[in-house]
Formats: structure tokens, sequence, C-alpha cells
């Protein structure tokens, strides 16, 4: 009984000490008229996070934080196929939140969220990461893209905790809470190195660039020969090519397998997407693909991802 109870005392001291050093950083959001969401500070003069689905189109923000202080936002920028957004208030609003690295965590590793459920501010919960490596859709007009690495945890979330931090037990900002999947299933987009990429370009030019092919795909088991040869059983089948587009002017047709880019290996749509970064814009890219029962290479000049 006595270990049970050190045990909780524990867990208990964990979650207090996150709160207390994370909460001042989460703002609750207001958006015009609409409903609320939740911000996090992350830097001293003002750089806020949040979800881009939290903003939605809105330019007149205020948040609010556990100190008292309430005011205006600005959008700095929004990248609905992140589902992030920048924001920025006065410097020295809040203090700034520590970012941590998504890629450290553990199945079973405890987590607390904080947030700001049905405009409740402060509002806590933990639990565990219940899964990594999930994928999430997001749309931007036309264009849809999976969310690489999201987190799944149980920790109770509601309408009002997107945006705001799911933290480890250090109190270090791991996740960005983005969806309540259902009944002690909620999602998280991580912080890891592409998620910094992200924030990095939203701070310096308010959007992100994305290089762009031309193709519709999905993942599609390799032949045993060839998936032999390369070491690995999985590649993006071509499923459309669109007209005009890079993709079209390479010769890329409808059932190429496409198995690498620029020697990188490729297993998945995820895969390709996260290759098509910005440095990829206008620069010849090498594919090796598997067509007919052989492999080949093409080569394909992406532009810039527009919406």
């Amino acid at each position: 009984m006595t270990t049970e109870t050190e045990a909780l005392d524990a867990y208990s001291r964990v979650v207090t000490a996150v709160a207390e050093r994370l909460g001042p950083s989460v703002a609750n959001l207001r958006v015009g008229r609409r409903g609320s969401g939740s911000g996090v500070s992350i830097t001293p003069d003002g750089f806020m996070l949040t979800n881009a689905h939290v903003i939605s189109g809105g330019r007149r923000v205020r948040a609010s934080f556990t100190s008292g202080v309430d005011l205006a936002a600005e959008v700095v920028g929004v990248d609905p196929l992140s589902d992030l957004a920048l924001l920025r208030t006065a410097a020295g609003a809040a203090p700034a939140a520590e970012l941590g690295d998504a890629a450290a965590l553990r199945v079973g590793q405890l987590v607390v969220a904080i947030g700001n459920p049905h405009g409740f501010t402060g509002s806590v919960s933990a639990g565990v990461v219940s899964a990594l490596g999930r994928s999430l859709p997001a749309s931007d007009g036309g264009t849809t893209r999976l969310i690489d690495d999201v987190i799944q945890t149980d920790a109770a979330l509601n309408p009002g905790n997107s945006g705001g931090a799911l933290a480890d037990s250090r109190g270090c900002v791991v996740g960005i809470n983005t969806a309540v999947a259902g009944v002690g299933l909620g999602l998280a987009i991580p912080i890891n190195s592409t998620t910094r990429r992200i924030v990095a370009a939203l701070m310096r030019d308010g959007r992100v660039r994305r290089a762009w092919i031309g193709i519709a795909g999905g993942a599609r088991p390799v032949p045993p020969r060839t998936a032999a040869a390369l070491g690995r059983d999985r590649a993006v089948e071509v499923v459309e090519v669109v007209g005009g587009s890079p993709a079209a002017d390479a010769g890329l047709r409808a059932e190429d397998l496409i198995v690498a880019v620029d020697g990188l290996p490729v297993r998945g749509v995820d895969d390709l997407q996260r290759l098509m970064g910005e440095e990829r814009i206008g620069v010849p890219v090498r594919l090796e693909l598997y067509r007919g029962g052989e492999l080949r290479e093409a080569s394909v000049r992406p532009v810039e991802l527009t919406h």
C-alpha cells in the first residue's frame, strides 16, 4: 500500500510541476467572434505556436494568459498542410515554453496536456503516449497532405484544447494538440526537426514553400525480385499524372513505382512528401522507377506547390 501511495504521489508531483512550469506559457485564444482555442508562447519576444485550424482565416486574435494578461496577437503565418500557425504578441507577455523532441518519446511515457477546453483557461490533463507514428490528413484548398509522426495520447482533450501544449515529464513541449479523435483518443502534431523547419519558415517568410511534381499516388508492395534487390518491400505507385506537370514532362506514367528520390528510399507517400522540401524547387531531381519489370531513372524538375 505504501509503495502504491508513493507511486501516486510521484505521479502527482510530476503533473503538478509540469502544470506550474508550463501553464503560464499557454494562452486562451479568441478568434474574432468565433470559438476559442489555445496557443503556446515559444520565444521571449512573443512568438506563439497554435493550430492552423484554430485561426482558420481569422485575422483578429486575442490571447489571454493565466497571469491575467490579455492582448492582441498578430497572425504571422499559417500552414494548413501541417496544421500549424504562428502568432506574435508583445515581448514578455508570457514566459517562453521550452521545446522538446518528440522523436525521443516512447509508448507508455507520461504526457501532460495543457489548454483551454470549452474556454476554461489553464486546464490540465495527464495520460500516456498511446501510440507513435500515426498520420493525420491535412488539406489546403484542393491539396491534401499527410502530417507524419503524429502522437496519439489518452490524455483528455476537448474542444478548445487545439493549439495547446502536450508536454513530457520535464515540462518540455513535445506536441501541439490538434484533434479529438474519440473518447480517450487525442492526437498532437509532434515537435521535431520537421516542425522546427516549418516554424522557422513561418517566422522568416510567413509561409512554407514545398516542391511539387504533379502526381497522385499511394503506397504499394514492390515485386519480390525487386524488393530483394532494393532491400525494401514498398514504394509509391503513381496513380495519376497531372497534365502539364513536371512529372508529365519527365514521362512518368500511371502504374510506375517510385522507389527512390536522389538515392533516398521512398516507401510511402509520406516519404515522398518529406523529400519535396523547398530546397528541391526548380532543381533537377533523380527518380528511380520500377516499370515493366525493370528499374529506370527519370529526371524531374519540381515547381513550387500553389493552392
